[in-house]
């Protein structure tokens, strides 16, 4: 005889929460009202993906904890930040990490690159056209995506390139949190954080006039304020400047901070090597050549990762395509020469050495 089917499935809280999150974009933490005590711990996950900038990511958090807490207006975005410093640093690095923490998926991040709007017309790029124009169908590319999902980071880069109608956009939202776009519908960006960078101060001009934060003694901190605030008088709207929450310059990174990048990176790696059962181990001397060949004080870390993809990565995905390593195999690097060297071994067969 057959086994009676028992069709009672038991559904957790989790599960009714993860549903209705992918139906609304509601993040899952808001509808269990866990937010609370994740905020706690948001410095600690931050730090995960967002190697050295404390003095950043302890702003961030107190401001999104201040805002949590019901003391910042309802009216606006959660937080709005404008994120200052040289490129390779980690600015849009922690605004998806944000956008993970906050809303579950850094792809719940908009990345807007203003270089596309410095003429006046790239506004109705933003919030749609006008009845009878070109484009009105689509909708705009910002409102459209925050009316469909409103819980998001919005990433404005290089917000120093954008047009004064621009400008004016954002002011709405900074100050009413809301926006009509080109169909007359209001669009309400309170369940957004905005985020805006800015590449005024460069690796040149902080070696000048800055240095590190930590070394900073009272004094200087207050000259190092004073040249920043220049540098937005000079460039930015005085009611604009007024209208963000906080301020953030970041650090240069140091060759230890650039270490622990590089760890990350292999982590990375290994992960997407994880599905293919092949294991990767780096000596200490072959994290050395990588960190001294792809240390750039002007640049941060992206010489450093383009360093491990041309060396690592594509000496790896050649090994993987010709058929040398397959299940089961650990890859050993190692340097030599000043030249990085691959053995590979299994419990199987004899280790083969190969140089890149």
């Amino acid at each position: 005889t057959e086994k009676p089917v028992d069709n009672n499935i038991i559904l957790q809280s989790e599960d009714i929460a993860k549903t209705v999150s992918t139906w609304t974009g509601i993040p899952v933490t808001n509808l269990l009202n866990d937010e609370s005590r994740k905020l706690m711990k948001i410095e600690k996950y931050l730090h995960k993906r967002v190697i050295g900038q404390d003095n950043a990511v302890k702003l961030i958090s107190d401001a999104l904890r201040r805002s949590r807490a019901g003391l910042k207006d309802p009216s606006k975005p959660i937080g709005s930040f404008l994120f200052m410093g040289p490129t390779g640093v980690g600015k849009t690095e922690l605004a998806k990490a944000l956008s993970e923490f906050m809303f579950d998926d850094e792809l719940n991040m908009i990345r807007v690159d203003m270089s596309e709007y410095v003429e006046k017309h790239s506004v109705s790029r933003l919030i749609g056209s006008p009845p009878g124009y070109v484009g009105f169908d689509e909708g705009g590319q910002l409102t459209e995506s925050v009316r469909r999902r409103p819980y998001r980071v919005i990433l404005f880069d290089e917000i120093e390139k954008a047009h004064s109608d621009v400008f004016n956009i954002l002011l709405q939202i900074l100050d009413d949190g809301r926006l009509t776009d080109g169909h007359g519908r209001t669009v309400d960006f309170t369940n957004t954080i905005i985020i805006m960078t800015s590449n005024l101060i460069t690796a040149d001009n902080m070696t000048n006039n800055f240095g590190f934060l930590q070394d900073l003694s009272d004094q200087e901190a207050v000259k190092q304020r004073s040249s920043i605030d220049k540098i937005l008088k000079k460039s930015f709207r005085p009611e604009f400047i007024n209208r963000i929450d906080e301020i953030i310059v970041f650090e240069k990174l140091t060759k230890d901070e650039l270490k622990q990048i590089s760890d990350l990176i292999i982590k990375d790696i290994q992960k997407r090597l994880d599905e293919k059962g092949i294991e990767i181990h780096l000596s200490g001397s072959a994290k050395e050549l990588l960190i001294s060949e792809g240390y750039d004080e002007e640049f941060g870390a992206r010489p450093l990762k383009r360093l491990i993809q041309r060396k690592i990565e594509n000496e790896i995905s050649t090994m993987i395509i010709s058929g040398k390593v397959s299940d089961g195999i650990k890859i050993n690097i190692t340097s030599s020469n000043g030249n990085l060297t691959f053995k590979t071994a299994n419990s199987k067969s004899k280790s083969k050495t190969l140089s890149a």
